[in-house]
């Protein structure tokens, strides 16, 4: 499908590729577009919803300059999944229970992290020397990363919120693993320091802004390089935490159902980050804030609810969305509506055939509360196309 909308309120214009977008989404995206360093235009994917400053479903080109809080606090974000030689022959209900208390044992979830002697010490070997530079140049993160094992313990461990990891069926009924998470709370550590350092800059250059959410790190100024060092090695970091957790599910899954190998390429996709990339004849810094690149070629995941289908997608290189697509099905309503609309029997009958947690610590994450995945897809078939379709038969949420 085309683009489906075009906001020219800004300086420059919002391509929109969905008709579902709130209002309050769409003076999110005008105040985007209104910022003298954005490229060429804004791009809207079809799961676009109300973000913390920049709309989430967003793909923002800026030149020269970084926008902090729109790259956001879960920096490096993204999903990886696998295809295994596993059929749905090999799977029963006893045995998928205990792959998900193997699973919910094995990877911690929430706030919880791993115990000292179970960290993943060699995997985080690479990123200590780095991480030591950047806290020596800015002292103050020491307080809350610096002394501390604990992100070397989260090495490998799922988060809350809308993370999850799940045990899929495709249209072949081959099983695939895939699982969501990010960068854990060093990538927030990071994050809310350089946001809050950014607001700071804006008030001392006396930049007046549309909202303060908004406030970035032009090249060349004092703060740029680092947060360009900083998100650069929480992406990397995200990118290890993910194969960390793969490790961890495969090895839970051996232990329950007949043995198996990895048969498919692993796919593994960002979609919170910041790249240098070249659009529009300029070579610009794309944040991609609940967005995925889909260049020709390029493999994703885009998940459904924790109920709904999923997608093994190849991009199509659409220049028009930065070469970018939708990175799920996107709210339709926030945690605390959902709470009040949805009961444990909603959640319950929604999830029906999957086995996951179904009390009310979830309820926020109910798929009423998210837009429709089918049509999150039909609205961008000129962004992607569908390899492989999935549907859990386990979740474990964070």
């Amino acid at each position: 499908m085309p683009i489906k909308h075009v906001l020219t309120d800004g300086r420059v214009p919002v391509k929109i590729w969905t008709d579902e977008v709130e209002e309050d989404a769409k003076k999110q995206l005008a105040n985007l577009a209104s910022l003298p360093f954005i490229h060429h235009h804004v791009a809207a994917m079809p799961d676009v919803h109300l973000g913390i400053g920049a709309t989430i479903g967003s793909v923002i080109a800026t030149h020269k300059a970084i926008i902090p809080a729109a790259v956001g606090v879960d920096i490096g974000c993204g999903m990886v999944a696998c295809r295994l030689s596993l059929t749905a022959n090999d799977l029963d209900e006893k045995s998928l229970k205990k792959v998900f208390d193997q699973i919910s044992r094995d990877v911690p979830v929430g706030w919880a992290m791993h115990d000292e002697d179970r960290a993943f010490a060699e995997q985080a070997r690479p990123f200590e020397t780095r991480l030591a530079r950047i806290l020596d140049k800015h002292p103050p993160l020491w307080k809350t990363i610096g002394g501390t094992t604990k992100w070397i313990r989260q090495l490998g461990t799922l988060g809350g919120g809308n993370h999850f990891i799940e045990v899929c069926l495709d249209e072949a009924d081959r099983v695939w693993i895939m699982l969501h998470s990010g960068s854990r709370g060093i990538g927030k550590a990071l994050a809310e320091y350089f946001i809050d350092l950014a607001r700071k800059d804006m008030e001392r250059w006396m930049i007046h802004l549309p909202d303060r959410d908004l406030a970035y790190f032009p090249e060349g100024t004092e703060h740029f390089d680092d947060y360009v060092e900083a998100v650069h090695w929480a992406q990397e970091y995200a990118l290890a935490n993910r194969q960390c957790m793969v490790e961890l599910v495969l090895a839970a899954l051996k232990r329950h159902l007949p043995p198996f190998e990895v048969t498919s390429e692993v796919v593994n996709c960002h979609h919170n980050y910041v790249a240098r990339e070249h659009h529009f004849g300029a070579d610009v810094w794309v944040t991609r804030k609940g967005a995925i690149r889909a260049r020709a070629g390029d493999l994703g995941i885009i998940p459904g609810s924790m109920g709904a289908r999923s997608y093994i997608v190849r991009g199509l290189g659409n220049p028009e969305s930065f070469m970018s697509s939708a990175h799920g099905a996107g709210r339709r309503m926030s945690r605390s509506a959902a709470e009040k609309r949805f009961t444990e029997a909603d959640l319950a009958r929604q999830t029906k055939g999957v086995i996951c947690r179904k009390d009310r610590g979830v309820i926020d994450e109910i798929p009423g509360a998210y837009k429709d995945i089918d049509a999150v897809m039909e609205n961008q078939k000129d962004l992607t196309e569908t390899l492989h379709t999935l549907k859990q038969v386990v979740c474990v949420k964070g």
